[in-house]
């Protein structure tokens, strides 16, 4: 055995081990409605089936005694082994060779060489794709990098390409320079479908995606017809040379500057990239399909030698909810810097491309230049939630702020904090260290890293089922953690519109958006989506990934999804219609003239969103 096992195994674990076959070592199943199985719990004695699991997300839970998980935490509960046996003993049911992060298997001389060949074809399918952006087919793609202000060279300096639409262009090209089809589907360009090996990006335009020597690794695509069925960004799959989570676009060429400055820029696209650059944000960087993660942390501190005070760390998000939720769990990494941390929002939540489309270069610089202390934006964004006009408001406000300001691990910037704090709120100092000094205390030794393997066994946030708005918004999270490929048949606009009643199922829905951005690959989708959830809502997620639903087989779930987020967002509508007009009907006819236009604007939309529900 190594030291610990790299990530790309443990994943590619969780998405290949079946956890039907694994518990029915263990426990009798039997269907129990479209893809989920129900047996007696092997973790509490019953009578009563409690105890479900869910073949398309691979997740358990029991109803009864509360224990929920993937496939890794049923078969270590099971089997009382650590996290690295199990995954160790998954990985020989599944024929996955475990690699660890020290090299405790080695390289072998036919390994070095298949890299090589493994680059190769990366690079010379890198100039295939440039290449075919001057041709005529590729127009859209061209027309697409103009209208978001990126010219001729732009697209030069960037590497920008063109996937052409047919199924094997790629592929025979490549096949006719010497490399075997085995190859290219281990360095994902191409795929294997019941018909044979196609090209994996097809009618797509395509940025490279450089490691920090500047070899070409792997290719984001952005889809550029209306009749492509695929998501709008497609990126490389995990390759021996291609880890999402080791990869940052841009930083072969930004590294330079990022060493020199000991500065990063962290935006979220490869637009906004291009856009940073082109208005002198030399620093910027994006990563490729997920979140900013610990291996990401990984290579910034060592581009930026963070082990000083003076470096910088600058994240940009979007002004929107998500965008917050996005800032929020950067401030849950910042720590593992020593650099200090900014955030940047751009309240009319547009990103770098927007802003420099709309208002230009200087526009970008003073963007970033607007930067704030991530902590500070963390606490602000807590408070606020509430109404602090209110002696309930402010309570709340200090409650959650306090939360905050106690993760804070240095114990010079905790007291300034908390200082502010107490200023913000307007209260006493006392007060507010008082409750910092509480939340810390109560959240003890617990870890905010702690394996997603390993859940708590009864969920710490309960639902008032009485209510039945409570009761369709939870059967609602339900639908899009058990199916989340049924959104995109029903209504997936209105979904990402809702405004949830009950702040826990609100911030489900928020982790789920977040996990639909990010791509998260349907056997870690519950995974994906607990990791943009508060740690005492992630059991609720997993209880929801199992949750019997009224559906036999996937016609009858599109009919019930269907009924349930139309009777939602019917009822979100109803409701945003009588906000406004009790507004409305404060205002002054002349006073408040422009802002009664727009709330009257607001509500003849909202009619028209009500319509297009009931014609659907």
């Amino acid at each position: 055995m190594g030291g610990l096992i790299k990530r790309d195994v443990i994943d590619a674990v969780r998405d290949r081990a079946d956890i039907r076959s694994v518990v029915e070592t263990y426990v009798s199943l039997r269907s129990s409605g479209v893809g989920s199985y129900k047996g007696l719990c092997p973790f509490h004695d019953e009578r009563t089936p409690s105890f479900y699991i869910r073949t398309s997300t691979n997740t358990y839970h029991c109803f009864g005694c509360g224990e929920g998980g993937d496939v890794i935490s049923f078969l270590q509960k099971q089997d009382h082994t650590t996290f690295a046996e199990t995954v160790e003993k998954l990985a020989q049911m599944t024929g996955i060779p475990v690699e660890y992060e020290d090299g405790g298997t080695g390289a072998k001389p036919e390994e070095i060489g298949r890299r090589r060949r493994l680059l190769d074809a990366h690079k010379i399918a890198e100039e295939f794709f440039a290449e075919k952006l001057k041709d005529p087919e590729a127009a859209p793609a061209r027309a697409f990098l103009a209208g978001r202000g990126f010219d001729g060279q732009a697209a030069r300096d960037f590497g920008c390409g063109y996937a052409p639409q047919g199924w094997d262009a790629l592929l025979k090209h490549l096949t006719s320079k010497g490399f075997t089809r085995e190859e290219l589907l281990e360095g994902g360009l191409v795929s294997q479908g019941q018909r044979g090996v196609y090209d994996r990006f097809r009618g797509r335009l395509i940025w490279p995606i450089r490691d920090l020597t500047g070899a070409t690794i792997g290719f984001g695509a952005r889809k550029l017809y209306e009749d492509d069925q695929g998501p709008k960004y497609l990126n490389t799959p995990e390759t021996p040379l291609y880890k999402k989570s080791q990869v940052l676009y841009g930083v072969d060429t930004a590294k330079k500057a990022i060493s020199q400055r000991r500065e990063i820029v962290v935006v979220e696209g490869y637009t906004d990239v291009m856009a940073a650059r082109l208005a002198g944000i030399e620093t910027a960087v994006a990563t490729c399909g997920t979140a900013f993660g610990a291996d990401h942390i990984k290579v910034a501190r060592r581009l930026m030698r963070d082990d000083g005070p003076g470096g910088s760390v600058i994240f940009t998000f979007d002004g929107d909810e998500a965008g917050q939720r996005a800032a929020l769990r950067a401030f849950e990494e910042d720590q593992k810097f020593v650099a200090q941390t900014y955030v940047v929002v751009e309240p009319n939540g547009m990103d770098p491309c927007d802003v420099r489309l709309t208002r230009g270069d200087q526009a970008v610089r003073d963007l970033i230049a607007s930067k704030r202390p991530l902590f500070e934006f963390a606490i602000r964004s807590q408070i606020a939630r509430f109404d602090v006009s209110t002696a309930e408001g402010r309570v709340g406000a200090l409650r959650a702020a306090a939360e905050i300001v106690s993760q804070i691990r240095d114990s010079t910037l905790r007291p300034e904090y908390a200082r502010q704090l107490s200023q913000w709120l307007g209260m006493d100092l006392g007060t507010v260290e008082q409750a910092v000094g509480s939340a810390g205390r109560s959240r003890g030794s617990a870890s905010r890293t702690a394996s997603m393997a390993e859940q708590p066994a009864r969920p710490s946030v309960s639902l008032d089922l009485r209510d039945p708005v409570t009761r369709l918004e939870r059967d609602v999270m339900a639908v899009a953690l058990q199916m989340p490929q049924l959104l995109d048949k029903l209504r997936w606009p209105p979904f990402t519109r809702l405004r949830l009643h009950t702040p826990a199922l609100a911030a489900v829905h928020v982790g789920i958006l977040a996990a639909a951005r990010n791509q998260v690959p349907l056997p870690r989708w519950v995974a994906g989506v607990a990791e943009h959830v508060p740690d005492e809502l992630r059991p609720m997620v997993y209880e929801l990934s199992a949750l019997p639903v009224p559906a036999r087989d996937e016609d009858s779930m599109l009919h019930y999804g269907a009924e349930v987020l139309g009777r939602i967002s019917e009822m979100n509508i109803t409701r945003q219609k009588a906000d406004l007009v009790s507004e409305l009907s404060r205002l002054d006819p002349e006073a408040d003239r422009e802002r009664a236009g727009q709330v009257s604007r607001a509500l003849l939309d909202l009619e028209k969103q009500r319509r297009a529900l009931r014609r659907d």
